[in-house]
């Protein structure tokens, strides 16, 4: 119960702000553009098959979803940061529109299972299926070019259509949330 009250706290603390009451930075404001990582994937290609588990413990494959639905990956770099706090919750708004165009949404990120639920519970709950990439670590995100040296993902973005194509790809510097509006526009395209 003690470590679930400091996962709060802690989880409280990042969701508030950077600056603690002292003024010191919990981490750094500054641009955190893809340093390191290089993608390995391209648009037009076949999307790398992964096979993860979701918050649940089940697995989920990717090309499980070939021939039914188009596929959104979401990939954040961590739990309990404000800019993913900010994100993902954000995209419970456009379920229907995702809906509509027959596309299911991923969220992917390389934290533990328990970490992910303990979030997602502090954010209200998601309408979409979280992934972790934990074990081994950040494979996925490494098959797709995104994870950087310090074993976080790039926030990143991936759209991939019911033959398993790649059809979009966007990474972002970690501290800046996507554009909603690019988002469903590219999701509208699948039709």
């Amino acid at each position: 119960m003690r470590r679930l009250f400091i996962i709060l706290c802690l989880g409280a603390v990042l969701a508030c702000g950077p600056a603690l009451a002292d003024g010191h930075r919990t981490y750094s404001l500054g641009t955190l553009k893809p340093v390191d990582s290089v993608l390995k994937v391209e648009v037009g290609q076949p999307a790398p098959d992964f096979t993860l588990p979701d918050t649940t413990g089940h697995p989920v494959r990717l090309s499980d979803f070939r021939g039914r639905k188009n596929v959104v990956l979401s990939f954040v770099p961590a739990a309990w940061t404000p800019i993913c706090s900010d994100q993902w919750p954000g995209y419970n708004l456009t379920m229907d529109i995702f809906k509509r165009h027959d596309a299911v949404l991923l969220g992917i990120s390389v934290d533990n299972i328990p970490t992910q639920h303990a979030w997602i519970d502090a954010m209200g709950g998601l309408k979409f299926t979280v992934l972790s990439d934990f074990w081994p670590h950040g494979a996925v995100a490494d098959a797709y070019g995104i994870l950087r040296g310090d074993g976080e993902a790039e926030r990143a973005l991936f759209v991939i259509d019911k033959q398993g194509i790649l059809r979009f790809i966007q990474v972002h510097d970690i501290n800046s949330r996507p554009d909603l509006k690019v988002l469903v526009r590219e999701v509208e395209k699948l039709r």
